[in-house]
């Protein structure tokens, strides 16, 4: 059915057979009975992405999410979505949150040509190819994306979380065509930014600019989540950040941004706006919470 081999997500219930997983279905909605967050296994096999519900071995389960308004989620009738659309499947992505050893990761922004999420801040990452394990994708793309390069001995990788995505993000802003299961990678480097900083390549056919996250502004970003109330809180922070954008040409300057830019929540309608995605909100809510209680992260053997 599709033209070029790719990673899809697959169920997998009880005994029975592992189920390729329908563009129109939820893989949060059915493992979790309508809840928007469930603790799933998963593990990659023979280029499939395979879900089951609870923990695979003596830890806790890795946490699958969706946002309230996934499209999916309230999607009634399939009448609008194109039929080569709803025979896609449900992709694999893997983003690398890489976290320097002063407790910085990075973010980057999409750039404004590209068809899905332009202008959105999000860390690197992208398709996972098949016969790649999701270490092996996540370096390459980080690599792709911001020139980067980084051996498997020089990281200590672990998977935050799963998150469920849908472009475009509501359905108020058209029918589903896009759906991803994005694993959130922590990498842990053994370097600070500082450090860092200089190797930092952007390719600008993806990346239009690049920040450094620390606690206090990442805190800011997650108290903005999109679908929920809440106070946003931007105590102590600075009304600019410092951002390194990237020129047509690859040349790297500095600017400042308003804080307020990275606490944006996502538009029910009308153009979107420059923001941090959904999705990066949730990963950088489970990388607060993991140094707080590092022993309480999801060990995944098989990356």
């Amino acid at each position: 059915m599709d033209k070029v081999k790719r990673v899809l997500v697959y169920i997998v219930k009880d005994q029975a057979a592992p189920q390729r997983v329908q563009f129109l279905q939820s893989v949060t909605g059915f493992f979790s009975d309508g809840e928007d967050q469930v603790d799933v296994s998963f593990s990659l096999e023979d280029s499939r992405f395979l879900v089951s519900r609870g923990a695979g071995g003596p830890g806790p389960g890795t946490p699958l999410k969706r946002p309230s308004f996934c499209p999916i989620k309230h999607l009634s009738a399939a009448e609008d979505v194109p039929l080569d659309v709803q025979q896609r499947g449900v992709d694999v992505g893997v983003a690398i949150l890489l976290q320097t050893a002063n407790q910085r990761v990075l973010l980057t922004r999409r750039a404004q040509q590209l068809h899905i999420f332009p202008n959105v801040w999000v860390p690197p990452g992208g398709h996972v190819e098949p016969e790649e394990t999701l270490l092996a994708a996540g370096l390459r793309e980080l690599q792709e994306e911001t020139g980067l390069h980084l051996r498997p001995d020089q990281v200590s990788p672990q998977v935050l979380g799963l998150w469920e995505s849908v472009f475009p993000h509501m359905l108020s802003r058209g029918r589903p065509q896009r759906h991803h299961i994005v694993v959130y990678m922590l990498l842990l480097s053994s370097l600070s930014h500082l450090q860092l900083q200089p190797s930092l390549k952007p390719c600008p056919a993806e990346v239009s600019a690049s920040v450094w996250v620390d606690r206090r502004l990442a805190a800011a970003i997650v108290s903005s989540m999109d679908g929920e109330e809440g106070d946003v809180c931007v105590d102590e922070l600075p009304s600019r950040v410092s951002v390194t954008q990237v020129s047509a040409d690859s040349a790297l300057t500095q600017a400042l941004l308003p804080t307020h830019v990275f606490t944006r929540t996502a538009p029910v309608s009308g153009p979107d706006v420059e923001r941090v995605s959904t999705g990066t909100k949730y990963a950088l809510k489970l990388w607060l919470r993991s140094l707080e209680t590092p022993e309480l992260r999801p060990q995944t053997s098989d990356l």
